[in-house]
């Protein structure tokens, strides 16, 4: 399902936002666009989407505007420690390049007050995420209403074809012994009673539609319990539109006339519009 919502808070390094967008998917498929000075909160925010969203592919994007750098001072110690270890891998590596100013800056603990600042970071974007991703559902509950009420208008629907076939099938038995019947007496003369009867039944039981008129009504009544249900159904509901064509497709196999071929043939239809939509449900 789509959906998009954005939020944003203020650090002591600036305006710190997040963005996720939604569309449809079969499965979860999350894309990671984050500044890399906040790479490292992509792992926390992967679990926290998880932890929410099953089906989708979802972009998600949190970037950072600098503001004016917070009052920092340098670690002596901390300093002093990356000097001695510096020099210390100089000895073995006597031809590798000397430290920068950035990479000196970097070092952990070397600017008092960056540990907490990376805390504060953390705590604001899980803070940003949980948000986001409540307006997110929000969004994606929304339309998943809509989703689930037109497949909801399909099952009746398919509920109207299914009701429909079932007085065809004596017409369409009676309608071959007629036949059967009227070749006997041009063929031979006569209309043999009991190879009429044999022949009549041995037809019945090839168009017999009984067992998938059963399942169909069964998988329909399935079908409506998950919707009314609520809640992630989307993997569900994509299996029983596999059994619904199934069904259809037996059905359509068997047709002993052209109308259930006909009602056969609406039915698949049916089942193909509500794989279109489930695929798309959470």
């Amino acid at each position: 399902m789509t959906g998009y919502a954005a939020t944003t808070a203020e650090s002591a390094r600036g305006t710190l936002a997040l963005e996720l967008r939604s569309v449809n998917s079969r499965f979860l498929d999350v894309q990671m666009r984050i500044a890399e000075e906040l790479r490292a909160l992509e792992p926390m925010l992967r679990e926290r989407i998880s932890e929410r969203i099953a089906r989708g592919k979802l972009d998600c994007r949190l970037f950072l505007v600098e503001g004016a750098a917070p009052a920092t001072e340098l670690n002596e110690a901390a300093l002093a420690q990356l000097k001695a270890l510096a020099a210390k891998a100089r000895k073995s590596f006597p031809k590798a390049e000397d430290l920068r100013i950035a990479d000196v800056l970097r070092w952990p603990g070397v600017v008092a007050g960056g540990a907490s600042d990376e805390r504060e970071l953390r705590a604001l974007a899980e803070g940003l995420c949980r948000r986001a991703l409540d307006e997110l559902v929000a969004a994606r509950s929304r339309e998943g209403a809509k989703l689930a009420a037109a497949v909801a208008e399909r099952v009746a629907a398919m509920r109207q074809r299914v009701e429909a076939v079932v007085p065809l099938m004596p017409q369409s038995v009676a309608a071959y012994k007629e036949k059967l019947t009227a070749r006997l007496l041009e063929a031979i003369g006569s209309a043999d009673d009991e190879r009429v009867r044999a022949e009549v039944a041995l037809f019945a039981a090839k168009v017999d539609v009984d067992e998938e008129l059963t399942r169909l009504r069964a998988h329909l009544g399935e079908v409506e319990r998950v919707l009314k249900q609520g809640g992630a159904a989307g993997k569900r509901l994509d299996f029983l539109a596999q059994e619904l064509n199934r069904e259809a497709n037996t059905l359509a196999s068997k047709a002993a006339s052209q109308a259930v071929t006909e009602a056969a043939l609406e039915l698949k239809l049916l089942v193909e519009q509500i794989r279109e939509q489930v695929q798309n449900i959470e």
